[in-house]
């Protein structure tokens, strides 16, 4: 195929011949890769595809109706003394009450909930489940399953003896161990199981098993085959990779108590996040929980399997070079095939934000430019090499706002990196929130963006889960690890005087706005306030406060870039120190009070509407 005719095939499909990383700078893909990708999505339709209804086009989701402000967590890093050595429901529900009677919090947001494997080994990132659809029985506060009541002594003394190592392992400090706390979990919970439900929790829990239909029962087969060959389908028996075949039905039949256990926990899991948005919203929380959409799901795990017609074999999702990862990213996901995708109406998609809002009062899609474009990385290609390929964003963002809309619930996208400008608009246009972290908002001159002049309609941030907590940024140790992790493309000269650059441009902001001295450097605590004081000066409706950054933690959660060099995704909530920090310390902590004082005394000053 030759340039001309390669550019039309890659125009007919969506598939993005060029590029701007920044403003100004314009990047041409190579036909390398756009014969990759085209390969890829196959042969084009036989017909056109069916227009999207102005049913979907002109849905717009709910907006706020007054300014609120809230902590940003990732729930298995906090922890009470009472959990099993990761976070979970309970430590939820009591946060946010908490939070919300004492500190006045209108929100709690929370990492992805999504399913991980159903046996250890389990996956560390919650931004790559098995199952976008399904909730993670990691998070069950065993002690409040209503059948524990039911247990005998010697059944409890049992349940209590495979608590007490992971409880002593989170007084010690150490890092998050998934695998010890399912294994110890999922013995409990088999025990669980055998206790006869009563009348009336058997009635729900088959409403339950009804509401949810062929994907629950999808989703269980799936972990039962996953105990017996594996978490990855693609290497199961040829006789089991789709689940419409005879073999699965046998081996469903077969193993159906094995597959209501399953069942079982995704209904424990559902009504105990029920429980923890309606104790958030009694406690007076106007939100409550803001659920966490990740990007995709496993290649080889149960959505996968029970889609995996509308998934681009081979091709993985992620993103492009920029500022803070310099070699792009690779998330690992396979994208959902555009075209295979309108011709079903968006209903996967759909189905998937029904569930995401149904126990929250908002919900936050990781990385929302895929609803428009996604960056596709090519099979055996690195990051930096691949290009955008667009989706119907008229039908996409349709049906999210349409999801919200009927659950009443707010849509707020993480539209941080390389992002067309036309993307934000359309998304703000239609009641999606943006996303405005504070060390991205800058002029054209690169100097910090004065707090009248940030978006109005965003949720407001310091960082991110990808971010270094903001005491490790304004210190700059963040690009030391980074040097030591191999992740630079720059030289670490180069990045500490970007670091310091960025530093004192902050520092000059803060005192400009007379939320710092100008002429000393006070301590690294007050510094941090002071930032969250100035997001509080911002329009932003709402305003974001990261739990790490409150209790002064200098770890970051993850280092994209970065697989077993860095214990991503299993740093326990701690302080400056080290020390671990558990929920019945944040009461009297002085870090979280001044930053709860901060964000909730200041009004916001004007901003633009988008």
């Amino acid at each position: 195929m030759n340039s001309p005719e390669l550019m039309r095939a890659a125009e007919a499909r969506g598939v993005t011949t060029s590029y701007y990383s920044s403003p100004g700078h314009e990047v041409t893909v190579s036909a390398e890769t756009i014969e990759a990708i085209l390969a890829a999505l196959g042969d084009p339709p036989a017909a056109p595809l069916p227009a999207t209804g102005a049913d979907l086009a002109d849905l717009a989701a709910p907006v706020p109706e007054g300014r609120s402000w809230g902590l940003a967590i990732q729930l298995y890093a906090v922890r009470s003394r009472a959990s099993w050595g990761h976070g979970d429901f309970r430590d939820l529900a009591d946060l946010a009450s908490w939070s919300a009677r004492e500190l006045g919090a209108g929100f709690i947001l929370i990492n992805p909930l999504h399913a991980a494997e159903p046996v250890p080994p389990v996956s560390t990132s919650p931004y790559l489940p098995m199952s976008r659809r399904f909730i993670s029985p990691l998070y069950l506060r065993i002690e409040e399953i209503p059948e524990y009541c039911a247990l005998d002594d010697r059944e409890r003394g049992h349940v209590a003896a495979l608590a007490r190592p992971l409880r002593a392992a989170s007084e010690a400090g150490s890092l998050l161990d998934r695998d010890a706390v399912w294994a110890a979990k999922r013995a409990a919970l088999k025990i669980l199981h055998q206790v006869p439900l009563s009348p009336q929790r058997a009635a729900e829990y088959d409403a339950y098993r009804d509401r949810e239909g062929r994907a629950l029962t999808e989703w269980a087969t799936w972990c039962v085959l996953a105990e017996m060959h594996g978490a990855d389908w693609r290497a199961w028996p040829a006789a089991l990779a789709r689940p419409a075949s005879d073999a699965v039905a046998m081996e469903r039949g077969r193993l159906a108590r094995e597959a209501d256990f399953h069942a079982w926990l995704q209904w424990l899991a559902d009504g105990q996040l029920a429980e923890a948005q309606q104790a958030a919203r009694e406690a007076g929380m106007g939100i409550g929980l803001i659920q966490d959409l990740a990007v995709g799901a496993h290649p080889g795990g149960a959505d996968a399997w029970s889609d995996q017609d509308l998934f681009v074999s081979g091709v993985t999702v992620g993103a492009p070079p920029d500022e803070f990862n310099q070699h792009g990213q690779d998330w690992g996901s396979e994208p959902w095939h555009p075209e295979r995708l309108g011709e079903q109406r968006y209903q996967p998609l759909a189905d998937l934000f029904t569930a995401a809002v149904r126990h929250g009062g908002a919900l936050r899609i990781d990385h929302v430019m895929g609803l428009c474009r996604l960056w596709w990385v090519p099979p055996g290609m690195t990051p930096d090499r691949g290009t955008y390929v667009r989706y119907d964003h008229m039908g996409t963002v349709g049906v999210l706002a349409r999801a919200a809309t009927a659950a009443r619930v707010l849509a707020i996208g993480e539209d941080l990196g390389t992002v067309d400008p036309w993307i934000r608009d359309y998304l703000a246009a239609h009641g999606v929130l943006g996303t405005s972290m504070l060390w991205f908002e800058r002029r054209g001159d690169g100097t910090p963006l004065p707090p009248g002049d940030w978006r109005r309609n965003s949720l407001a941030t310091i960082g991110t889960h990808d971010m270094p907590p903001a005491a490790a940024f304004l210190t700059g140790e963040y690009v030391g690890l980074r040097a030591d992790l191999g992740v630079l493309a720059r030289s670490v000269e180069d990045e500490r005087a970007d670091a310091e650059a960025t530093r004192l441009a902050w520092r000059a902001a803060l005192a400009g706005e007379g939320l710092l001295p100008p002429d000393e450097d006070p301590p690294l605590t007050d510094q941090v306030v002071a930032l969250y004081a100035y997001l509080a000066r911002t329009p932003s409706v709402l305003i974001g406060v990261s739990l790490p950054d409150a209790v002064g933690q200098r770890q970051p959660q993850n280092v994209p870039g970065t697989m077993e060099e860095y214990p991503n995704w299993r740093i326990p909530l701690s302080d400056e120190d080290g020390k671990p920090v558990f929920l019945e310390d944040l009461v009297t902590h002085p870090g979280l009070r001044a930053i709860a004082d901060a964000v909730g005394d200041c009004p916001p000053t004007d901003g633009t509407q988008m």
